[in-house]
């Protein structure tokens, strides 16, 4: 019989290694594909899921159950990914000065050369709440009622960030249609 994946997290809360070794096996396609549709990135993404890797064995007591293992997983991982952004952020005004300006649009210009395709490139643009939301329904294959269990929302929340993402989608077509 198959051992449910919030057994395994409880016994791996515990100090289990086995079981978290077990949970990492089943989850780690799924993490990583999340944190590469968050971050656009090969090399961010593995970054991202190594310190959520590093840091879910003190998270894992935090784990109640009250939602499927994978929810809590993503809601992990979104949490992570903004940490990830805002510590980014810090270190951007951080830096501020004469170069900022330059480097800011070096970094731009490299982000650009190094988008894969067209829906990358849309996927960066938009705003966190609008990559979350797409990542998680259109990514992972979730109902807008899972995607909203993960993200704290209502379905309606849900619902409008989606025709959002499809007018921004549209907006920037149509302006690189000229």
């Amino acid at each position: 019989m198959k051992t449910s994946d919030e057994a395994l997290a409880q016994a791996a809360s515990g100090g289990d290694a086995e079981a978290f070794g077990l949970l990492i096996r089943r989850h780690y396609d799924r993490l990583f594909r999340l944190c590469w549709r968050l971050c656009g990135h090969r090399a961010d993404a593995e970054d991202l899921c190594h310190d959520i890797l590093a840091a879910l064995p003190a998270k894992l007591r935090g784990f109640r159950g009250d939602a499927a293992f994978t929810t809590w997983l993503y809601r992990v991982a979104l949490n992570a990914n903004t940490d990830r952004a805002r510590k980014a952020q810090r270190r951007r005004v951080a830096r501020d000065g004469w170069g900022e300006d330059f480097q800011r649009r070096a970094a731009e210009a490299e982000e650009t050369r190094e988008a894969q395709d067209w829906l990358t490139t849309a996927m960066r643009s938009l705003p966190p709440e609008l990559r979350e939301t797409v990542a998680l329904t259109l990514g992972e294959d979730l109902t807008q009622a899972e995607t909203a269990q993960v993200l704290g929302l209502s379905e309606g929340t849900i619902a409008w960030r989606m025709s959002e993402v499809k007018r921004h989608l549209k907006e920037m077509a149509t302006e690189e249609a000229k």
